[in-house]
């Protein structure tokens, strides 16, 4: 018996394991049927034909399903999942973000080719408008949008929606690769600063410092309310005597308060008098001091003298 080997050496599983087609691309809202499918919208996953299915099940690929997609006319790539394989042969649906991405039209070719990436560990994103600040938490808002992407391409823009608006965001950078899967991974997220972004301008208060004693003869102006300035009323109804003559206030009787420096925080203080008390001069002299029990006593009945 002989034997006739073509090849010297056996062709590599890789490529024998290995999915690549062409079909003709179209945005979700050109999909027919009565369910609205605005769902593939919000996420980075594709719609591809039940032959797609067919061949995939015969190859020996890695689960979770990747796939690169390639405009070979603008030599633009990106990378997505898969959602359902209900498409009509020969064409597939994208989500219109993707479309943008590869710089395609309306039933323009697109190469699709099955991939395995890497789980990520970091990625980082940049949004194209500063309207993304007014999210209360992007983070846990962009953690909730990813759920529904396989994949990240450094470089791609996606389109998340929150609060019935759309948002834009650029892929700035992906580890450990530039295309990776999200796909239950532990991933660092990180924002850059918006397209666009302007931080607020500092206003820096110049204080002017004044030296010397402090001027006083606006005081007197300033001061609206006085005490017991107004005119009174008599009980016989004459006027005389009821007006009102206030004594000038000088300059020099308005005086500025003087702060606690002893204040501590939890400590209320009572200030029953504000000015300092005079200390008393001590009597040096003996019959000035208190001695205790030195009256004279008094009695009811008084005692005559005997002759």
């Amino acid at each position: 018996m002989f034997s006739f080997n073509m090849f010297d050496h056996p062709i590599p599983r890789v490529f024998q394991n290995r999915f690549s087609t062409q079909y003709r691309c179209f945005s979700v809202s050109m999909l027919a049927g009565p369910n609205d499918r605005s769902d593939v919208e919000k996420g980075g996953k594709i719609i591809m034909p039940p032959s797609a299915l067919d061949q995939l099940s015969r190859l020996n690929i890695t689960y979770p399903m990747l796939f690169k997609l390639t405009n070979k006319n603008s030599d633009r790539m990106t990378h997505c999942g898969v959602l359902e394989f209900v498409a009509d042969e020969g064409i597939c649906y994208l989500p219109h973000w993707m479309m943008q991405n590869l710089l395609l039209e309306e039933g323009g070719l697109v190469q699709v080719e099955s991939v395995n990436l890497q789980v990520a560990t970091y990625s980082k994103f940049q949004p194209q408008s500063p309207d993304f600040l007014d999210i209360t938490n992007p983070k846990a808002v962009l953690e909730n949008a990813l759920r529904n992407f396989a994949c990240l391409t450094t470089g791609d823009v996606i389109a998340i929606n929150y609060n019935e608006k759309i948002y834009e965001l650029r892929v700035m950078e992906t580890k450990p690769d530039k295309a990776v899967s999200i796909i239950e991974c532990d991933m660092n997220v990180d924002f850059d600063a918006p397209l666009g972004y302007k931080e607020p301008e500092r206003q820096v208060q110049h204080e002017e410092s004044t030296e010397g004693e402090a001027d006083h003869s606006g005081y007197a102006g300033e001061l609206g309310f006085r005490a017991f300035s107004g005119s009174g009323n008599r009980l016989d109804g004459k006027k005389k005597g009821v007006e009102p003559s206030p004594s000038p206030i000088k300059p020099g009787d308005i005086k500025r308060g003087i702060p606690n420096y002893e204040f501590k925080l939890g400590k209320i203080t009572f200030i029953r008098n504000s000015r300092p008390l005079v200390k008393k001069v001590e009597e040096d002299e003996a019959g000035g001091r208190f001695i205790a029990f030195s009256g004279e006593g008094q009695s009811l009945r008084k005692k005559g003298r005997k002759p």
